[in-house]
């Protein structure tokens, strides 16, 4: 798959072009865990018969502005006019919500199931497409990634790939909660929709 040739149709360069802006993004720690998650989600996109492309840019790019500046993601909330609701969150929220819109502006790519893709990476939503829910899961999945039950729900992708956004909503919300933690609102839908039914 690492051979994979993009059309041109939601990014203007090429895969190899995509990496090496990603890479010069972010620490070599980040870069490894976005290839793992490409690597992760272009087999979920196998299974679930999603076209490679989307699934691999979306992939590459959704922790791209993961290691900016509070300041930044700030200016950027101001910039592209968001909910100022979105200040008090930090980044694990901002890097997906308002990374969309600095990844729209910077790389060009103006794709909405890939920007809803990023938005919703940590999140979740009420309303995911394939892609959305492979980019979550892919995420959460990769290779790399150890926690009780990962095996479980890594089979489970490739079984119902939306029950188990169903279990990865359930199971961070417990987590959340267990550390006491305060929950995005988003999440508490995502897990209403996808871990209720």
């Amino acid at each position: 798959m690492n051979n994979l040739e993009y059309q041109k149709r939601y990014y203007p360069g090429t895969r190899l072009e995509l990496l090496s802006t990603v890479r010069a993004a972010l620490s070599d720690y980040r870069y490894q865990h976005v290839l793992r998650v490409e690597t992760m989600a272009l087999k979920l996109a196998e299974k679930w018969q999603v076209e490679a492309e989307i699934v691999s840019i979306a992939a590459l790019i959704h922790d791209y502005t993961k290691e900016r500046s509070d300041e930044d993601f700030i200016e950027a909330i101001k910039e592209y006019h968001l909910s100022t609701s979105l200040l008090p969150w930090g980044n694990n929220i901002w890097h997906g919500v308002v990374g969309a819109e600095m990844i729209r502006s910077e790389l060009v790519i103006n794709d909405s199931i890939i920007l809803d893709a990023v938005r919703q990476h940590t999140t979740g939503a009420e309303e995911m497409t394939l892609v959305s829910q492979i980019i979550f899961m892919a995420d959460y999945i990769e290779s790399a990634r150890d926690f009780p039950g990962v095996d479980e729900v890594r089979a489970l992708a490739f079984e119902d790939l939306a029950a188990s956004v169903g279990w990865q909503a359930q199971h961070t919300l417990e987590y959340l909660i267990k550390n006491k933690q305060r929950v995005f609102p988003l999440s508490l839908l995502t897990y209403n929709t996808w871990s209720t039914k």
